[in-house]
């Protein structure tokens, strides 16, 4: 079901010092959002796990949606920053825009802005790009995944250049739509969401 809120996934380290843990916030699509799958097979599932076995004092919230688009999220952004007060903010967003061929300039103002928003809560933000299927365009497809690249340049905040790179043309890693990864792919995006984050688990919030 479109935009249906996904299960919540909280996790607390539990390191054997006493560290009060940060919060990680994750505002994504039904690529976050386990569509199609277990919610424990998931990757956010499993980055939870890693976060918990390394020992990391972070909580993980996941607050993704499916079938949001980068406006939907940035519209409600503020009240989970406000609720949730997160150290990090992982932005999983844009794959709607561009099923949609929603306009690329207001995908990359939305993402922007909800940097923007973030930095002025003192958080950090991790950018998770997508692709599109080839189907689009190769002119529409290569702009718009032009769009993460421009966003982690302009703002200085990084990148995963994309969930699904290379498993998307792999039938055995695709559910049947041909546009969500299934329970075998979890574990490839969830190592490279990991490579992309642990860089920010050991910086300050906002540095």
């Amino acid at each position: 079901m479109l935009r249906a809120l996904s299960i919540l996934f909280l996790l607390v380290a539990s390191p054997a010092k006493s560290v009060a843990a940060e919060t990680i916030l994750l505002v994504g699509d039904s690529l976050s959002a386990a569509y199609g799958i277990p919610a424990e097979a998931s990757w956010v599932a499993l980055l939870q796990q890693r976060l918990l076995s390394e020992q990391y004092p972070y909580q993980l919230v996941n607050a993704s949606i499916s079938g949001d688009t980068s406006a939907n999220a940035r519209s409600r952004l503020p009240v989970a920053l406000d609720k949730y007060r997160p150290a990090i903010v992982i932005l999983q967003l844009g794959g709607n825009d561009g099923l949609r061929g929603l306009s690329l300039a207001e995908m990359k103002q939305n993402l922007a802005a909800m940097i923007e928003l973030v930095a002025k809560r003192n958080g950090s933000s991790l950018l998770l790009g997508v692709h599109l299927p080839p189907n689009y365009g190769r002119r529409y497809t290569e702009s718009f995944h032009g769009v993460y690249h421009e966003l982690a340049e302009e703002t200085g905040t990084p990148l995963v250049p994309s969930l699904v790179d290379g498993i998307g043309t792999r039938n055995e890693l695709m559910q049947a739509d041909g546009i969500h990864p299934n329970q075998k792919a979890q574990p490839v995006i969830a190592g490279r969401v990991w490579s992309g984050l642990q860089p920010l688990l050991n910086q300050k919030p906002g540095s």
